[in-house]
């Protein structure tokens, strides 16, 4: 496949960000929902983004070592019998081992040819062969190649070492089984422990907004929130766009009361049956169910790698503080394609 001259400046930069960036952070990263599911539970995907943390096996963490771009962890839906599963960034993101081979545009079939060559290479124990020697089906794309099926968007905090050794401690050492439930052991209920693992207490279900479903757009509010209240923190929001193609493109995620007021299929029904609950549904979505996210934020550059041997910098590039704020229009369909990049100035 060809790459553009936007993707080969954006992996160049790799070498010039891990220069001057050596702050140590997690992520909470929401992830739009596509596709037919997508349309049905308009809530998305949570994951969380540790850049200081790698893997050394799916199951198993450890801390990076120069020149890795960190992990990705969530929970997922009967892969292997597993309550979370880690993989790196690069593959996360693009199903493929290095920044030099990201894709500029990809069509569904390019896409399923990706993330079977990387499966190949690395899955197999999670992912085996079909019983005629093809990809298997299952849930098991979801693992790699996100970046394929939807835009992302990014909240970050700074984290310390200490921080990083106890969280690696307590996932390596927990009985990692699954059992995946929609409404109360899903993919943001995951993000939501781990995030106060590394900050008790920042994010909690919502009982109002969400009738207590934890959402990956309920964790983004009291995350953000819970930055605003700690700024020393320095939390800060960055977007990945989706990969350019014929690929459907991915729409804004949705908490539950949103998901109902948004929808006509939905919310003309229930107001016919049930006026005095979509009221209160509508109520429930304009007091606590809205996240405004921030304009111009930056477009995410892999390249947040472990950089223990440098000096920490006086400022972190590529990041923008957050003021987080209701919003009563929706957000943008999609996040818009990156710009080429210039490393000098990254």
């Amino acid at each position: 496949m060809n790459l553009s001259k936007s993707t080969l400046l954006a992996a160049l930069c790799v070498s010039t960000i891990a220069a001057t960036q050596a702050h140590a952070s997690v992520a909470l990263l929401m992830e739009e929902p596509y596709g037919a599911f997508g349309a049905a539970n308009p809530t998305g995907h949570a994951a969380i983004y540790l850049n200081h943390i790698c893997a050394d096996s799916p199951t198993s963490l450890r801390t990076c070592h120069d020149g890795e771009y960190g992990v990705v962890i969530s929970r997922y839906h009967k892969v292997d019998h597993l309550d979370w599963i880690a993989i790196p960034l690069v593959a996360y993101l693009y199903a493929v081992d290095d920044p030099s081979q990201i894709p500029a545009s990809v069509t569904k079939e390019q896409v399923a040819q990706i993330r079977d060559t990387y499966r190949r290479a690395h899955l197999e124990d999670l992912a085996p062969d079909a019983p005629n020697g093809s990809a298997p089906k299952g849930e098991w794309t979801q693992l790699v190649g996100s970046s394929f099926d939807r835009a992302i968007h990014g909240f970050e905090v700074d984290t310390t070492p200490e921080q990083d050794s106890r969280f690696m401690a307590i996932f390596n050492d927990r009985k990692n089984v699954g059992h995946f439930n929609l409404l109360f052991h899903n993919c943001a209920d995951f993000s939501k422990m781990v995030l106060n693992t590394y900050d008790p207490h920042a994010v909690h279900r919502n009982f109002i907004a969400d009738a207590g479903i934890t959402t990956p757009k309920q964790d983004a509010r009291d995350w953000v929130g819970y930055g605003k209240k700690h700024p020393e923190l320095n939390m800060s929001a960055f977007v990945i766009p989706q990969v350019l193609g014929t690929v459907s493109r991915s729409h804004p995620d949705d908490g539950v009361a949103e998901s109902l007021v948004k929808s006509k299929k939905y919310v003309i029904p229930l107001a016919i049956l049930a006026p005095e609950v979509t009221g209160g549904v509508v109520v429930a979505y304009l007091a606590d169910g809205r996240l405004k996210l921030p304009k111009g934020t930056p477009v995410f550059n892999i390249g947040d790698e472990e950089t223990s041997g440098s000096p920490t910098p006086p400022a972190t590039p590529g990041r923008e503080q957050l003021t987080p704020m209701p919003d009563s229009t929706p957000a943008p369909a999609a996040a818009p394609a990156p710009a080429p990049v210039t490393p000098p100035v990254q």
